[in-house]
């Protein structure tokens, strides 16, 4: 009895006891689930959202996402095709079970024990109940226990459409992306609304393994599984043979065959890839250790304004691909030419026994490569596709590489940056020919390449402060020799070997013309250009001035080493007042509630304001000094042609209807050998720099890819674009410290009525400006009528008739062309050779081919020996007076019934002289650089030596 009492009392603290424990057990679990209600609501799960990059208008430009790429919808949007396809993959008795099927866990122990593919254990409702609860990675029973009570749990509280948003919003579907409308666009391009029966086909294999069914990778493997899907869909009724096939067929019609499969990031809708990079970059500065805007769900008001960035990436993407077919026209054009002389060389060397003339290996070996790349790859890298040859795919892939990257030596790349010149918004921005996973190196911001001659407005600009040199001052262009610290002679050189003889500085730096550029840096010295050139590129470590500004007279030609963007903050600069031009990109960063949680732009004006008269990097006056000499550029310079003289500058004012022309400067730029061509400008709104060349140096654009031919056209038409429907606005002009001068277009001093070769317009610091009257021509003036005067008493000494002279027309006495007595002392000749008689010094006759009375150009001749066999040329006056001897005004050429031969005697001056008539002394001018018209636009006044295009000038 008392044995019985005693085991009844174990037994009932052992139920005690299990009971206890099960229901603190249950207790718990309970616990645990108790806010499943509300933590299975996805949109109150706080779920990873992508960060928003808006525009300066509040337009998408593109979502920062990493691991989940994801686009929340609603069950309603989701097309019935999707669903049947999923259940017809995953699950076909989801609408039946209660979270989980017993036969579906037997079947995969089974499975399991025999290591085989029999099928999956789990529900819908369970791997989506793995996703959010449990750790999918862990294979274990205990994870499979924990996975089967979430979704009793979740069957309980939601209904099988929610359970289905739940899934379809949150599941992998490869390429980086989460979600059934992110996995839309990526693999599809378009949204879910729009998927077809044979692309909901493709999403749904996706499930079980990602990387192995990946249709850009494995097209083969994905059409039996897809077909495998459509098939089960017919069977069960969810689809008709006839839509499966028309589905299934279109697909595949029109399948990208050449697309990689990359990653979504590199996939994903990008309005402005290029600039959305460098923001991307910009945030992991930020945002470095304290927030994650790849799955926050910020959105960030950026600077960017779509309109430009449009324009910018058409022009540059044009251009780009223009130079490199010029770029590859002139090498297929010399490998033609080496082709022609091939066999030759091969004669020779075998001949000779010269191996290294042997060339025919290297001929067929680049030949070879060539036919390679361009025709047989595509085709064995489809096949390796079609037929799943990895391994060859592989191969073919590592084979090509290097010759990649040899040909990316040869690429030619380029870069445009544009900034607001008042508040340095980048409004655009293209880093390079096109953004992908071998491409990602943003030029513009990142790149480190010589600016070239666009380097020297920054130098002027700098010589026009200290005063030495003003827009007026005259500067020789002319072969020169510099010695540079070292002792070494420098010789520098114009492009293509022209030289303008004296110019004004303002035309010089318009020209581009070197030999002035490096005398203006000698004027200076070096300390003034490199200390307002760092000012004016914003670099103030003083380790970094002297490694970038070399004290060397190439210094002038831009021989430095400088970012683009550097380029653009120095030339907005001039159109900001002279005022400090800092570059942003990001404005305001916003969280997913709303809430500015970053404010970079009122930073940056805090900090401008702390700096303040820091700010001032130039005077205005300075600023408004070097823009309106850079205007010039535009209108008579080496941007002339790409903007059509200012014209591409016109616009129509929308609300008067009248016709402007907005104010643009700047200036090209061309380095050594070629090699990189640039283009930078500034309207009073906005800057834009352009840059073409090469990412590894050493190679030439060639002859044709200058800044004025290859770069100019692109920035001309971009900045149209963006101007197209601005209204006028002029660059601001300083109340005071600046005088406006009309000045002589030759000497650059004040005009005189002697003046006949034009006058421009020039703005000058105050105290600057020329306060002496020409000389030039007043002197020329003298000249002209001296010679006259030698002309007519020449004539009395030979015997024969004085020519009447007449400052306002010339006129031809008829009785000239009488012939005179033979004279036995008489010299004949022609132009090239002359016979002279010994007893007689002062008569010459020309050729009787020619038409025209030749008289001496006196502001030419300086006392230098007249025995001279080549004719003399005529002045412009002369010129205009003379072109057919005998005809009077108003009559023509046919006319005449004179002969045009017979021409009067011209005198001659005894080389020793160095006196013109009475001891007068002759001056020493300067060649002609005439512009009879007066304007400030260029005129072909001089070539090599040549007057107005009337022969050439024998004492040039």
């Amino acid at each position: 009895m008392r044995g019985r009492t005693v085991f009844l009392y174990i037994y009932l603290i052992i139920v005690f006891t299990v009971l206890v424990a099960g229901s603190a057990m249950l207790g718990y679990l309970l616990a645990e689930t108790a806010a499943v209600k509300q933590s299975e609501q996805f949109t109150a799960f706080n779920p990873d959202l992508p960060t928003r990059i808006l525009d300066i208008r509040g337009d998408l430009i593109t979502e920062f996402s990493s691991n989940e790429k994801r686009e929340i919808i609603k069950f309603e949007q989701i097309p019935p095709a999707l669903i049947n396809a999923l259940l017809v993959r995953e699950d076909r008795s989801f609408y039946r079970h209660r979270g989980f099927t017993l036969k579906a866990i037997f079947r995969a122990v089974i499975g399991k024990l025999t290591h085989r593919t029999l099928g999956g254990g789990s529900t819908i409702t369970q791997q989506i109940a793995g996703l959010l609860y449990c750790d999918r990675t862990d294979m274990s029973i205990s994870r499979k226990i924990k996975e089967l009570w979430w979704a009793i749990q979740m069957e309980r509280r939601y209904s099988k459409d929610e359970i289905l948003e739940l899934y379809l919003n949150k599941v992998y579907f490869g390429g980086g992306t989460y979600g059934v409308s992110a996995a839309c666009r990526f693999y599809f391009g378009h949204s879910v609304a729009e998927i077809t029966p044979a692309e909901a086909a493709i999403l749904v294999i996706q499930l079980s393994s990602p990387a192995k069914y990946n249709p850009f990778e494995y097209p083969n493997v994905v059409q039996e599984r897809q077909s495998y899907v459509l098939d089960e869909m017919v069977r069960l009724g969810y689809l008709t043979k006839e839509e499966r096939d028309e589905s299934y067929d279109e697909y595949w019609a029109h399948f990208d065959y050449t697309r990689t499969a990359s990653s979504a990031w590199f996939n994903r809708e990008d309005k402005a890839r290029w600039f959305s990079e460098y923001v991307r970059r910009q945030l992991e500065t930020m945002m470095y250790g304290t927030m994650d805007f790849y799955s926050d769900g910020y959105i960030v008001h950026t600077t960017c304004d779509l309109r430009h960035q449009a324009a910018a990436e058409k022009e540059m993407g044009d251009y780009i691909r223009i130079a490199n077919t010029r770029v590859k026209n002139t090498r297929s054009h010399r490998f033609a030419q080496s082709e022609l002389y091939s066999n030759i060389t091969a004669l020779v060397s075998l001949a000779f026994n010269i191996p290294a003339l042997h060339i025919d290996s290297e001929r067929v070996q680049a030949k070879t490569l060539s036919y390679y790349r361009s025709d047989l790859n595509p085709i064995v890298d489809m096949a390796a596709m079609l037929f799943g040859l990895n391994n060859l795919k592989i191969t073919g892939t590592k084979s090509t590489a290097k010759v990649q990257d040899e040909l990316a030596r040869k690429t030619v790349e380029g870069t445009l940056i544009c900034l607001e010149n008042n508040t340095g918004y980048i409004t655009a921005l293209v880093g390079g020919s096109r953004f992908d996973e071998s491409n990602q190196m943003i030029r513009a911001t990142q790149g480190r390449v010589q600016p070239g001659s666009s380097f020297k407005p920054l130098l002027y600009s700098a010589a026009f402060d200290t005063k030495l040199i003003t827009p007026a001052t005259v500067l020789e262009d002319t072969p020169q020799v510099f010695q540079n610290q070292s002792g070494v002679p420098y010789i520098p050189n114009n492009y293509a070997g022209h030289w303008q003889g004296t110019v004004l500085a303002w035309r010089a730096l318009a020209r581009s013309l070197n030999i002035p550029a490096i005398k203006v840096l000698d004027t200076i010295g070096f300390d003034a250009a490199i200390t307002r050139s760092a000012a004016l590129l914003g670099i103030t470590d003083q380790d970094e001035i002297d490694r970038t500004f070399p004290r060397v007279y190439p210094l002038a030609l831009g021989v430095i080493s400088v970012a683009p963007i550097q380029m653009a903050k120095a030339f907005a600069i001039f159109g900001n007042q002279g005022r400090r031009v800092d570059p942003i990109a990001i404005r305001t960063v916003e969280n997913r509630n709303g809430t500015i949680v970053m404010d970079p732009e009122r930073d940056l004006r805090l900090e401008q304001r702390r700096r303040g008269t820091a700010m001032q990097v130039i005077s205005p006056q300075n600023a408004y000094l070097m823009t309106s000499v850079l205007q010039k550029t535009i209108t008579a310079g080496t941007l002339m042609t790409a903007s059509g003289s200012g014209s591409k500058f016109r616009f129509k004012d929308k609300k008067s209807g009248k016709y402007f022309s907005m104010p643009i400067a700047g200036k090209t730029g061309t380095t050594q050998n070629w090699s990189d061509a640039w283009a930078i400008g500034y309207s009073p709104y906005y800057t834009a720099a352009v840059w073409f060349g090469y990412d590894k140096g050493g190679q030439s654009l060639g002859l044709d890819n200058t800044g004025a031919m290859l770069a100019g056209p692109p920035w001309a038409n971009f900045m149209k674009a963006i101007h197209e429907d601005m209204p006028y606005r002029d660059f601001i002009r300083p109340e005071t410290g600046l005088t406006t001068v009309s000045v002589c277009s030759k000497s650059g001093m004040l005009q005189t009525p002697y003046c006949n070769e034009g006058t421009v317009s020039l703005y000058f610091l105050s105290g600057t400006e020329p306060t002496e009257a020409c000389t030039y021509h007043e002197a020329n003036n003298v000249l002209l009528e001296i010679a006259k005067d030698r002309l007519r008493k020449s004539n009395y000494s030979t015997g024969q008739t004085p020519v009447d002279i007449i400052k306002t027309d010339v006129l031809i006495d008829p009785r000239i062309f009488e012939d005179p007595e033979p004279s036995k002392h008489r010299r004949t000749g022609n132009a090239s050779s002359y016979t002279t008689d010994p007893f007689i010094t002062d008569e010459l006759t020309v050729p009787s081919d020619s038409g025209n009375v030749l008289e001496p150009d006196p502001l030419l001749h300086s006392g230098e020996d007249n025995s001279s066999t080549e004719p003399p040329v005529l002045t412009p006056q002369q010129e205009q007076n003379t072109q057919n001897p005998g005809i009077q005004p108003g009559q023509t050429s046919g006319q005449s019934g004179v002969n045009n031969t017979i021409q009067p005697p011209i005198p001659q001056t005894h080389p020793d002289s160095g006196t013109i008539d009475e001891g007068t002394p002759v001056p020493s001018f300067p060649p002609i650089e005439s512009d009879p018209s007066g304007s400030e636009s260029e005129t072909q006044e001089q070539n090599n030596g040549a007057i107005q295009g009337e022969g050439i000038n024998p004492w040039l």
